[in-house]
Order: structure tokens, then C-alpha cells, then sequence
């Protein structure tokens, strides 16, 4: 009896895990709906950016804006989100990088519905023509060993309490999406820009990011929210909470650090490429993978949380609240944050998430738009 209890946990905690990673019928109904739209319809493959707004692309005196990602309902939140909290909208450019399978929804959401007068490229991994044979190895480098560590990490063994963890942790999209680990190639996905601000897609921008833009980042590359200034207490997480402290490969960091995290951050890509982070950061990948995940569960962020260590500055904490796929924040909180983060399970694109949360985020979404009422997207409200 004792086995089967556990045994039926098991099965609720997994089954509540699939909840919250399920694509929903709407959503998929959504990109379908796009693709079909791109083959029927000469608009919807109508050039992104129009030829008019291409200069902006790699002009520096325009707020550069990065999105890695293939939710096309996402994207579509975070950059009409953005544009509509911009102090002056026409002097942003989006540049929002999906895969091969994704951009052609991706393409026809854009291209149907423009956030003009900020400027929106839309480019997947197919389309980047890297000459540069050093940059095309390096990317395969990147590419090549997610591939090997989703392969040993579903034939690893160990117990059966352990076979079942892993299950759980391979089951989330991120876990193993390859557009995760890509970020750590942003200098080779924008050569002629100096600085971007990248932004995950699960965001909802509720303030002008032209103060994050112009942020002094001292030399270094990343500006990102870590630490409380004077206190020293951490927003969110530390590094105990991302690496295995009991392995000594990772005995040079402290434990108690204060962790950034993706989600919203300043990057000066000049800085980068003086560097040899993405170099390093692939090592580190390969090292967990080596060491049979020991150093860390498998994730795009602690390998980055290694290679760019000593070189983030801490930015104050009202641009970047994470956590709202986990917990309802403090109200003051909310309105007083430039950017809400809704990392964590409850997806607000999901029917888990936290109900008042969700308004927050179907907010920057058109009623009446044809494709969200034909596939049912706004019916949770």
C-alpha cells in the first residue's frame, strides 16, 4: 500500500507538472491559423521590417530590442506591450529570433499585425548567412552538445526516484530548447549592434526601457537585477539555488551570491566579443554533461551564471520582477516594476495561471482580432 501511495503522488505531481507545459488547442489552433494565412494570403509574407524601416535594423541611434523565442502569442504580448509603455515608440526595433518551424507564424502575425511605428524583424535560425567559418563552428559547438546532453540525460540511470526527477525536468520545454542555450551567440546573431536589451518572452513591459537602455554599465557586459543595493539581500535567487556547492568543480563561487537571471537585461555586445564568455560557457556545458549532471539540473542559466561571473552589473531591482508563474506579488510591487516577469509554471498563455495575473497580460492583446477570436484565445477572460 505504502508503494502504491507513493506511486499515485508520483503520477498527481506528474500529471500537474504536464498541466502547466501542454500546449493549449488555442494557441496551436493560433499558429496553424498564421501558417495557413502566410500560403493564402500575399500579406501576411509581406517583408519584415517594410523595406522603409530596414536601415533601422543596424542603425545605433534606435533602441534595440531582443527576443529568442517561438511563442508567437508571447512575442506578440511582449513587443505590443513594449511599444505601447514606450515614451517614443517609433524609435524602437524589435528583432525577434525563432526557429525554422516557428517563423512562418511568427512572420504572418507581424507582418499582419505591425507594431508600427516601432520597427519588428522577424528571422529564424535558417536565415542567418554566416560567413565566418569560426562563428558557424562555434554555434554547431553550442548546438552539438545540447543535442549530446538531451541524449544522456534520458539514458542516464540511477534510481528509480531519480529516473523520475529527471522525467520531470526533461518534460519542460525549456529544459532542453535549443533557443534557450542560443542566447549565448547574441554577438554572432547581431554583428553590426553594439547593445541590445533582450527580453524573455513570457514579459509584460509596463514602463519606457529607455532608462534601461541608457544604464552605465561600468565595463561590463550584462546589466541585470541581482542584488539590493546597500543590503546586499538577493530579489530572487542565489547560486546555491542554481549550482551543487558539494561538487568542487564549482568551488571558486559562493554559494550565498546573488543569482541574475535572464528575463530582462542590458547587454553590451562590444564588451562581449572582447571576451572569451561564450567559450567558456560551452565548457561548463560539456563539464555537467561529463559529470552526469552533477553540477547542476539541466538548465540554459547556470552555465551562464558561470561564464559571465564578474562581469554583470547589478541594475535596480523596478526593472526586472520574476517569479509571477510562481506566486501573486505584493500590488505596490506590481505597479511600481517596469517589467513583469512571468517565470515559472503558470504561464499567463495558460489556463494554470494566476487569474488576476493573467489580466496583466491579455491586457495587450486585441479583442477583436479575428485569429484570437477564432481560435478561442481570449476566452479565459
Amino acid at each position: 500500500m505504502d508503494r502504491k501511495v507513493k506511486s499515485s503522488r508520483v503520477r498527481a505531481l506528474f500529471k500537474r507538472h504536464l498541466a502547466s507545459l501542454g500546449v493549449p488547442k488555442s494557441v496551436h489552433c493560433l499558429t496553424l491559423r498564421l501558417a495557413e494565412e502566410f500560403a493564402v494570403n500575399s500579406a501576411a509574407r509581406s517583408p519584415v521590417p517594410p523595406p522603409e524601416h530596414a536601415p533601422r535594423l543596424t542603425d545605433a541611434s534606435y533602441l534595440h530590442v531582443a527576443l529568442v523565442t517561438d511563442n508567437v502569442l508571447a512575442a506578440a504580448v511582449a513587443v505590443a506591450s513594449a511599444a505601447r509603455s514606450a515614451a517614443n515608440p517609433g524609435r524602437l526595433v524589435f528583432h525577434v529570433v525563432t526557429d525554422k518551424k516557428s517563423y512562418v507564424p511568427m512572420h504572418s502575425w507581424f507582418a499582419l499585425h505591425p507594431a508600427s511605428p516601432a520597427a519588428v524583424e522577424v528571422k529564424g535560425l535558417h536565415q542567418f548567412d554566416w560567413r565566418d567559418g569560426g562563428v558557424v563552428a562555434s554555434v554547431m559547438r553550442t548546438v552539438e552538445e545540447v543535442q549530446r546532453s538531451s541524449l544522456d540525460y534520458h539514458r542516464s540511470g540511477g534510481s528509480s526516484a531519480e529516473r523520475e526527477h529527471r522525467r520531470l525536468q526533461a518534460s519542460k520545454p525549456s529544459t532542453f530548447s535549443l533557443l534557450n542555450y542560443l542566447k549565448i551567440h547574441l554577438p554572432e546573431f547581431f554583428p553590426e549592434l553594439g547593445r541590445v536589451v533582450l527580453l524573455d518572452d513570457d514579459v509584460v513591459v509596463r514602463k519606457d526601457l529607455t532608462g534601461l537602455w541608457e544604464q552605465d554599465l561600468d565595463g561590463n557586459i550584462i546589466g541585470a537585477v541581482g542584488a539590493r543595493e546597500g543590503g546586499g539581500i538577493c530579489t530572487d535567487k542565489t547560486l546555491g539555488d542554481h549550482l551543487n556547492f558539494s561538487d568542487p568543480a564549482v568551488s571558486g563561487l559562493l554559494s550565498s551570491q546573488c543569482a541574475w537571471s535572464w528575463g530582462v537585461n542590458i547587454i553590451d555586445l562590444d564588451a562581449w566579443r572582447r571576451t572569451n564568455v561564450t567559450e567558456t560557457y560551452q565548457l561548463w556545458l560539456q563539464k555537467n554533461r561529463e559529470s552526469g549532471f552533477r553540477l547542476w539540473q539541466m538548465a540554459s542559466l547556470p552555465p551562464a551564471l558561470i561564464a559571465f561571473d564578474g562581469r554583470v552589473q547589478a541594475i535596480e531591482p523596478l526593472w526586472h520582477l520574476p517569479g509571477l508563474g510562481r506566486r501573486v506579488p505584493d500590488p505596490e510591487a506590481a505597479r511600481s516594476s517596469a517589467v513583469l516577469h512571468f517565470s515559472g509554471p503558470r504561464k499567463p498563455w495558460l489556463e494554470v495561471a494566476f487569474p488576476e495575473l493573467r489580466q496583466l497580460w491579455l491586457g495587450h492583446l486585441n479583442a477583436s482580432d479575428s485569429f484570437l477570436q477564432g481560435c478561442g484565445v481570449l476566452e479565459w477572460q
